[in-house]
């Protein structure tokens, strides 16, 4: 996710009137400056970033799981279309299960 100046702006801003302090240090990661408040010292854009991709993830795998939920309650008794239904949810399982290996990377 690649941000805007402007959306840059929005994250540190407000930092600066809630006290943080903007150190004249920066992000090896970003190059965004690096700022300090309650004694943590931090990277506003890649929280941001961290944040917002945490939101993604969980919205993609709520999705995957309403799918699946949704296969599972409507599951036909024809043979050759449960058959299809069935390798859909092996994919949907399969898509789970590496968002689950992304998230324990993280």
């Amino acid at each position: 996710m690649v941000l805007s100046d402007k959306e840059i702006r929005e994250i540190i801003t407000p930092l600066l009137l809630s006290g943080a302090k903007m150190l004249d240090k920066h992000c090896p990661r970003c190059g965004s400056p690096l700022f300090e408040l309650n004694g943590k010292v931090f990277c506003p854009v890649c929280e941001q970033r961290k944040k917002h991709g945490e939101v993604e993830l969980k919205s993609v795998e709520e999705n995957l799981i309403q799918k699946l939920n949704m296969l599972a309650n409507t599951l036909p008794n024809d043979v050759n279309e449960l058959r299809k239904y069935l390798e859909v949810m092996d994919m949907i399982i399969t898509l789970l299960e590496k968002y689950k290996r992304m998230e324990g990377r993280k």
